[in-house]
């Protein structure tokens, strides 16, 4: 089918990686287009595909949907993952894409997938544009919903809604038509159902008007950010959902171009920074003093450490909680953070501040570190405080209140990141629990 062709091409386009893939199928037409034309090239890419369903509760005949969807998953050979969210009848649309991404995202990492795959398709991206031009949006946000965005990936924009409903109907599937996607209460399906109408009867060629809103949009945000790294004196650095720039050339710029500069240092690690909150933190720049800081909503901050301007989102889900690190092998997250442990061999030597520690096989407990804690360091004499191994290691005071600590029988062991104790050290050659993290 032509359709299927053309799909091939722009997904070998995005070069993915060959991996597993979570595919959100809601049970409409688009999500199972997407499922069939994944489905029809997957070997080509080496992807493996997991259907994921996510019950909102909103619907009575949910339950009967999500059955369709196993079904459907069946038909296509692939695992099926169900998340019941329960959000009732009254959700709006913002509480229900909340819900739906946050367990999109939990069905991803029990799958041990790297990417999700949306159904949005180019009405979506003519609707998303046209609701920001309502709302006041900036240039940046007039790029529009982007192919490829963290873990996101929606391999359908270059289609339209039609054709991806023509595909379906041509494989005899059946669908589950949303009434929600009809509903005028919801903006979106009144921009869809009731204004975009009037206005391609007006304007028939508003959809490519506005793509090519779009594409200037998205050279805009590009522009600015690659201005960020053009710029050596910024020493631009990006990590788990944080970013960060020198602080101090900052002043020297004309204003205008050093707001734009952190609207794009914004967008970086996904956080709306308009002109009013960009100038409160381009003023929290020109005071200087490490340790200070300023909210931008949300849970975000930004603070300057060690005379470097950072944004980030201090995490506290974990605050109480303890896990264990139990058997052979296995993975967790806590807070921001996963850990994965399997049996390896212990090397000759270990760094103290890497983010792998090898351990004499134990049961370890990953919990929240403690003020007046203190470890013995690798390769060092003595103990030390951990708030010193955090001011050595330089990690500012915002990410210090969530970082883990693993202990045995009480003692930290390790530091991640910062610092490796000199208990539970293997002797080299034997076989040992490997401890590998990460910050998502």
């Amino acid at each position: 089918m032509a359709l299927r062709e053309a799909f091939r091409t722009h997904l070998g386009s995005l070069a993915l990686p060959s991996h597993r893939l979570v595919l959100a199928v809601s049970g409409g037409s688009d999500s199972i287009a997407l499922l069939d034309l994944l489905a029809s090239c997957r070997a080509d890419f080496a992807l493996e595909l997991a259907v994921a369903h996510i019950d909102h509760g909103i619907h009575p005949d949910s339950g009967k949907v999500a059955e369709r969807v196993r079904g459907l998953a069946a038909h296509y050979g692939a695992p099926f993952l169900l998340r019941a969210v329960a959000l009732g009848g009254g959700a709006s649309e913002t509480a229900a894409r909340a819900a739906r991404y946050a367990a999109l995202e939990a069905l991803r990492l029990e799958a041990g997938a790297g990417l999700i795959a949306t159904g949005h398709h180019a009405d979506d991206q003519v609707e998303t544009v046209l609701m920001r031009v309502l709302a006041g949006s900036g240039p940046a946000g007039l790029a529009g919903i982007s192919a490829v965005s963290g873990r996101l990936v929606r391999p359908l924009l270059p289609f339209r809604r039609d054709d991806l409903a023509r595909h379906v109907h041509a494989l005899g599937l059946d669908i589950w038509d949303d009434p929600a996607n009809r509903d005028p209460r919801h903006l979106r399906a009144w921009l869809r159902t009731d204004l975009l109408p009037r206005v391609r009867n007006r304007l028939p060629d508003v959809d490519r008007d506005l793509g090519r809103l779009v594409e200037q949009g998205r050279i805009n945000r590009q522009g600015w950010a690659a201005l960020l790294t053009t710029l050596p004196e910024l020493e631009l650095e990006t990590a788990a959902g944080t970013a960060s720039i020198v602080a101090g050339p900052l002043a020297r710029y004309d204003s205008k171009l050093a707001l734009c500069l952190l609207m794009a240092l914004g967008r970086e690690v996904g956080i709306l920074l308009g002109p009013a909150r960009a100038q409160r933190v381009l003023s929290l720049a020109a005071r200087a003093g490490s340790g200070r800081s300023v909210p931008l909503g949300g849970g975000w901050i930004a603070e300057i450490v060690f005379g470097r301007l950072r944004l980030s989102r201090p995490d506290s889900d974990s605050a109480g909680t303890t896990s264990l690190l139990a058997g052979e092998r296995g993975e967790a997250s806590w807070g921001s953070w996963r850990f994965v442990w399997r049996r390896s061999v212990a090397p000759a030597a270990q760094p103290r501040d890497g983010r792998t520690a090898w351990f004499v096989p134990e049961t370890l407990a990953v919990r929240r570190w403690r003020e007046g804690e203190r470890l013995r360091p690798l390769g060092a004499p003595g103990h030390r405080l951990l708030v010193k191994c955090f001011q050595e290691a330089r990690v500012p005071r915002s990410l210090r209140r969530s970082w883990p600590v693993l202990e045995h029988a009480g003692s930290v062991v390790w530091l991640p990141g910062v610092c490796r104790s000199d208990l539970l050290v293997p002797a080299a050659g034997v076989e040992a629990l490997r401890v590998d993290i990460e910050l998502a």
